[in-house]
């Protein structure tokens, strides 16, 4: 009998080694604030492709890029915030094209309990957020996009509201107990009364259900046709080598997404790109706050895996 039992657990094994030699990972380094979209494409992915698992790591985008280009961390697909980022620090060592798939725009995001929530504005928000007792915060700008876009965002708000000086008065009115690594962990701070405000994607603020000031277009970041507008704040933060620095430079909001060199998945990772980038990808981002580019754009269009190639339209240099 014992001879019987212990066959028969072999014989499990066996098949449950065989079945995990099958499975198969798509490794996806993304933005925190597609954390809610990617979680839907994963769902749909999965569901159409039994035997592959997405694996899903959400942090900020500077961040993300970092973990390929100093930690060489596997991935498969990268994901940013902000398409520079990826042109910045992965190409061309470590990633071969750039496509454009999706727009955002920087918002003032707070609870019914803020303080003076019942009054702020696009106008007056300056004002209150130096007004004592108010606390409001932004993520890292070394690590996360939406920190320096905040940073941006203050830059040109002392430009478009006239007031000398704006700029240098958030910062020293925001502690950095007020900062986060990323942008997403400063939603729970907002929803406690640990913070009242915070800057952050307004795409992020429609899927979490959270109020917000819907910024001017002059500052919000969101508008092509700012772009020269928004050319007039910079930014220094560390670049790829230690002790580099890079300026970044403000201009409208695309996000942008990569496929890395020699990637884990080889087979699958271009199928789940060309997910994302079709259709019901683009459905996705749209039902949840972040409008797409229809049809993505990539300006090395020659480099693109071939699933892609029918879905993503050549950049205009």
């Amino acid at each position: 009998m014992k001879r019987v039992i212990i066959l028969a657990l072999s014989l499990t094994v066996i098949v449950h080694l065989s079945c995990r030699s099958d499975h198969r990972n798509v490794i996806v380094f993304h933005a925190g604030s597609l954390s809610v979209p990617m979680k839907e494409l994963k769902k749909e992915f999965e569901a159409e492709n039994p035997g592959i698992t997405v694996l899903l790591e959400s942090s900020g985008s500077i961040e993300a890029a970092r973990k390929i280009s100093d930690l060489g961390k596997p991935c498969d697909i990268m994901a940013s915030a902000d398409y520079m980022v990826i042109g910045n620090i992965l190409m061309p060592d470590f990633a071969e094209f750039n496509v454009r798939f999706a727009s955002n725009e920087m918002a003032l995001v707070h609870s019914e309990k803020s303080r003076f929530a019942g009054e702020i504005n696009a106008e007056n928000w300056p004002d209150i957020l130096l007004r004592n007792g108010v606390k409001y915060g932004h993520s890292d700008p070394e690590k996360d996009h939406c920190g320096y876009r905040s940073q941006l965002v203050w830059q040109l708000a002392e430009i478009h509201y006239r007031k000398p000086g704006l700029y240098g008065r958030l910062k020293k009115s925001c502690p950095p107990k007020n900062i986060r690594p990323k942008e997403v962990a400063l939603i729970a701070l907002v929803e406690t009364g640990a913070l009242d405000y915070i800057f952050l994607y307004r795409s992020v603020a429609v899927q979490h259900g959270l109020p917000f000031v819907e910024l001017p277009r002059e500052i919000n970041l969101g508008d092509p046709a700012m772009a020269a507008g928004y050319g007039r704040a910079s930014l220094e933060i560390t670049g790829k080598k230690p002790g580099e620095k890079i300026v970044v430079r403000g201009e409208p909001m695309i996000y942008g997404v990569t496929m890395v060199r020699n990637p884990q998945n080889k087979e699958d990772a271009p199928r789940f790109l060309s997910l994302m980038l079709g259709g019901r990808g683009l459905e996705i981002f749209k039902r949840l706050g972040q409008a797409p580019l229809d049809p993505p754009l990539c300006a090395e269009p020659d480099r693109l895996p071939g699933e892609l190639r029918g879905l993503v339209g050549a950049l205009k240099q």
